[in-house]
């Protein structure tokens, strides 16, 4: 039983070998790339690799025994971008069909627009790796938000001054004492007594309510004089 096993593992090998189709085509040299130097090493391929071919110097390639069935073929290259194509290879003695592919679109159904055969390719565009270094920028270094908050600290500075001196008296007063209370309560913290810190930051937030307290018992005490007032004068 052996050897009809052998014989119908040779004979369909030997089918499908000629069903097989050795697909040819060529890489048109353009401006972009004029030569098989300036290509460098690449690789037809099919499917990522599946099947595949060399380059010769006239740019024609060729992958031999491709089995019937629906491959994309692309070109393998460091320093050129090429676009993928799909083919369709047929188990008729029919020439294979090339459409236009784009990542990602389905493979079914194929696109009506066909390409000639053989493949005909051509570089799209050049790969340029080169970076180049970065100049200094005054513009861009102004356009960093942490610039732009200290240069607004600086101006504040600057302006202080003249802002103090056209300041009410009394304002100016309120403004030294907070500003006190809140230098005394930076030293407290950073010395590391937290509990008179923290004693003297719920003082300072009970003086507005206290003050609002107070102004609000003031203004209806006088409004109770003003009524008492009249009433006497009736």
């Amino acid at each position: 039983m052996r050897i009809p096993l052998t014989l119908f593992a040779l004979a369909s090998a030997c089918a499908s070998a000629a069903l097989a189709l050795d697909l040819k085509g060529r890489i048109q040299w353009t401006p972009q790339c004029p030569s098989l130097h300036e290509l460098g090493q690449a690789k037809v391929v099919l499917d990522d690799g599946k099947l595949r071919g060399g380059v010769t110097r006239d740019g024609s390639f060729v992958i031999p025994d491709v089995p019937a069935g629906t491959y994309i073929l692309s070109v393998i290259a460091h320093d050129h971008q090429f676009e993928p194509m799909r083919i369709d290879v047929f188990e008729s003695d029919s020439l294979p069909e090339v459409r236009p592919y784009f990542p990602g679109t389905p493979l079914s159904p194929a696109a009506p627009a066909t390409l000639p055969y053989p493949i005909v390719l051509s570089a799209r565009a050049k790969n340029d790796y080169f970076v180049p270094r970065e100049s200094f920028n005054v513009l861009a270094m102004f356009k960093n938000p942490m610039m732009m908050m200290m240069l607004g600290a600086g101006v504040l500075v600057l302006l202080m001054p003249t802002l103090m001196k056209n300041m009410d008296p009394e304002v100016l007063e309120d403004f030294k004492e907070r500003q006190a209370k809140m230098a005394n309560i930076q030293s407290s913290l950073q010395s590391g007594d937290l509990a008179s810190g923290f004693s003297q930051l719920l003082a300072a937030g009970d003086e507005p309510k206290a003050a609002a307290s107070g102004s609000s018992k003031g203004s209806s005490a006088s409004g109770a004089k003003q009524r008492s007032g009249k009433n006497k004068r009736k």
